[in-house]
């Protein structure tokens, strides 16, 4: 379709006249059957003046009478408006004389310009102005009564109610949004009372939620109304001397409470105090390894881990804290569970109940794609910032820096940079590496409920993310002290996004086609890495022979080199061997077979197999599936240096050097993270569950074993007392062989 190069245009004397190439119009005009029998009379060369455009002497002044009528005529049907006027992209423009330069512009551009010609002409006439024209109402009548009678008076005397409407709804709009917002809360709230009245511990969830959401909006409204007001009373506290007894009474606090608790608390469990010891060990050894010694902010050390301990203590100890832990993964459970139906469509039933890769990496897809809608609607951006907002307060770090680990704990860590990509290329070397520890101590929100999957703990799972972000920036902050000027330490914070998504479906539609890269990146490092360390294996064994080393093997080499490691974290020493081997799969290969080969021990155990079978364990006790769970939670492995380097890369090239030099240091640094989490959860872990009534189940008919059977026919076995009958032994026999079967 030709492009027509316009000139000028303006309305004079009820005409509409532009400049246009009249050969082209000529060819023009014939394609459209709805300008037959219009052009000839319509259209015509200019009258007065040159008919030739002055510089170009192709283009003609041409002139569209009754241009008036026919923008009238328009307003019932836009198709014949967008080919009589297509010739120029704001026909309503009133131009002045003064040459302007040509410019191409093709059918397809017009008829996108059509859009909101509707809207721009009923604001010209609501303001009182005819089309076309910037002039005054006062103004556009003087021309019209010079002119001869007004063409469009109809027109305007026609379209005064729905002029009225628009304007009514636009003085009022604020209202009427207030009236379907108390409309909207009133339905709520009847719904909630009615589910309370009929059931009140089936609503409890649905009750704390809102009573949630509720604090949340009372104490955004008396910021915004009081904050002020306070921050005036507060001010006069704020002297040097009395800021700095605070924080020196606040330490001793806290120093003498850490010691009034471990004296009261391990005294019944001491082994609480060898992961007590291996906080201490790890935060000494990467304090020897710091880049700056001196420049240490030791309040960031001491407020993260201070952070990170209180939300373990209300995670694992408290019983509020753990309902809701364990209620909240029990729901991501039934959520995932969802995925089935997807997957079971596409793949068949057959392949989702026995395949691993059509049962767990669907999961993945899934949960992208809900993460991608709650980003939409602003959800992740508002509790990333509120998790932010704490850490940076107390911690005194950059907003940038805590705002990139808050967004690790949903989020992988290739993703959570995006969130401060464009303030990337500005950081300090110190804030580099905090987004780098960040990535590497945490995992993805998507990978969460793959491994939910396997059979992890779900509330050890989301606490482990959670506790590890604070832990993160306080161990960075301890390796790679801030020594340069930050750019990022003012008040006004950082802006999050939205994304790109327009509208609902978009977003989840591209939450699920994103994930598609995961999974199949997942997929492949699977095939990959269980294909090398089975090679590794046979290598090993193969050279073992030669020794006559029988069994060596990967696994083994790490049970023997790492066994400290799972020591420190407080793993009674018979499990260490198992624990070190899955910390060596963790660092070597990556998180994903880890956790696999954490659910096999997990599965094995709760089916009640025996413990050993030869010189191999076959399963681990709870407190060690706890604190590896811990341990496990983080993509600090080799594997994931070349995903981090390529992430960040991408985002800011010329800081590539930079990324290279400090990505060895943030590994390392991240996997201390995990360990460090580990110890806190080996501090606060204890035993939960009512003990078990050995002789009343034994002494029913038993159809299956169980980890509770077992443990009981192990006691069973063990005892000299009369209160285990033969039927109970019978029992045992029948699942487990002991002596006194014989």
């Amino acid at each position: 379709m030709p492009l027509y190069q316009t000139h000028r245009h303006a309305i004079q004397n009820s005409s509409l006249s532009f400049s246009v190439k009249w050969v082209e119009l000529a060819q023009f005009l014939p394609d459209f059957p709805d300008l037959q029998g219009v052009a000839p009379h319509r259209f015509r060369r200019a009258g007065s003046g040159p008919s030739s455009v002055p510089g170009d002497p192709d283009l003609t002044r041409v002139e569209l009478w009754d241009g008036r009528d026919c923008a009238r005529s328009c307003l019932a049907s836009f198709q014949l408006w967008a080919l009589t006027l297509s010739f120029s992209c704001k026909v309503w423009l009133m131009e002045d004389d003064t040459p302007i330069g040509r410019e191409s512009i093709s059918l397809a551009s017009v008829a996108n310009g059509l859009d909101n010609r509707g809207a721009e002409l009923l604001e010209s006439l609501e303001e009182g102005q005819d089309p076309g024209s910037n002039a005054s109402p006062l103004e556009v009548g003087d021309s019209w009564s010079k002119a001869g009678p007004e063409p469009s008076s109809g027109w305007r005397r026609r379209l005064q109610p729905a002029l009225r409407v628009r304007h009514f709804c636009r003085e009022h709009a604020q209202l009427f949004r207030w009236i379907c917002i108390g409309l909207l809360c009133t339905a709520y709230t009847a719904f909630l009372l009615a589910a309370c009245i009929l059931n009140f511990q089936r609503a409890l969830a649905l009750f704390v939620l809102t009573c949630v959401v509720l604090v949340f909006l009372a104490h955004s409204l008396l910021k915004r109304l009081l904050g002020p007001k306070l921050l005036r009373c507060v001010k006069p506290l704020g002297h040097p001397c009395l800021k700095l007894w605070f924080k020196r009474g606040l330490a001793l606090a806290a120093f003498l409470g850490l010691v009034l608790w471990l004296a009261l608390d391990t005294s019944r469990r001491p082994e609480q105090l060898v992961s007590f010891g291996g906080i201490c060990v790890f935060v000494g050894l990467l304090f020897a390894f710091s880049k700056h010694h001196r420049a240490v902010s030791w309040r960031a050390v001491f407020w993260g881990l201070g952070l990170q301990f209180v939300l373990g203590l209300i995670v694992i100890r408290t019983e509020p804290g753990f309902i809701a832990f364990q209620w909240l993964g029990d729901q991501i459970q039934v959520f995932l569970s969802y995925t089935e139906s997807g997957s079971s469509f596409v793949f068949g039933e057959a392949l989702v109940k026995d395949v691993f890769a059509f049962q767990v990496l669907p999961i993945i897809v899934f949960f992208s794609c809900a993460m991608s809608v709650l980003y939409y609607v602003g959800l992740m951006q508002w509790v990333i910032m509120k998790i932010s907002w704490l850490m940076q307060i107390t911690m005194g770090t950059t907003a940038t820096e805590t705002l990139s680990v808050a967004g690790n704990i949903f989020v992988s860590q290739t993703e959570a940079p995006l969130l401060i990509r464009p303030y990337l290329a500005d950081m300090t070397l110190s804030e580099i590496h905090v987004v780098m520890t960040g990535g590497y101590a945490t995992i993805a929100g998507s990978l969460l409920g793959a491994y939910i999957s396997f059979g992890i703990d779900a509330a050890s799972l989301i606490a482990a993310s959670v506790m590890a972000a604070p832990c993160a920036l306080a161990l960075s902050k301890l390796v790679y002290p801030e020594v340069e000027e930050s750019k990022f330490r003012s008040k006004e914070g950082v802006k999050l996004t939205y994304g790109d998504a327009q509208n609902l479906l978009e977003a989840a539609s591209s939450g699920a086609a994103l994930s598609v890269k995961v999974v199949t990146n997942i997929a492949a490092n699977l095939i990959a890495f269980l294909a090398v360390l089975d090679f590794i294996n046979a290598a090993l064994s193969w050279l073992g022979n030669m020794v006559d080393i029988q069994g060596l093997s990967f696994q083994l080499i790490c049970s023997y080199i790492l066994r400290p490691v799972a020591f420190l974290m407080g793993v009674a020493w018979e499990d260490c061997s198992v624990v070190a081997e899955l910390l060596g799969m963790k660092l070597f290969l990556n998180e994903f077979v880890a956790y696999q080969g954490l659910s096999e021990y997990k599965q094995r155990r709760l089916a009640g197999t025996e413990e050993w079978v030869g010189s191999k364990k076959q399963w681990i006790s709870v407190r060690a599936e706890i604190l590896t769970t811990y341990a496990l939670c983080g993509f600090a492995n080799f594997s994931s240096i070349g995903i981090m380097l390529g992430g960040l890369t991408s985002m800011a090239p010329q800081r590539k050097s930079d990324f290279s030099q400090i990505v060895l240091r943030a590994l390392c640094t991240g996997a201390c993270v995990s360990l460090v989490n580990a110890c806190v959860a080996g501090i606060l872990y204890m035993p939960r569950g009512p003990a078990v009534d050995c002789v009343s189940l034994l002494n029913t008919t038993l159809n299956s074993s169980s980890f509770e059977v077992y443990q009981c026919c192990h006691q069973a076995f063990q005892s000299t007392s009369p209160e285990f009958s033969l039927e109970a032994l019978d029992n045992c026999c029948r699942f487990y062989n002991h002596t006194i079967c014989a």
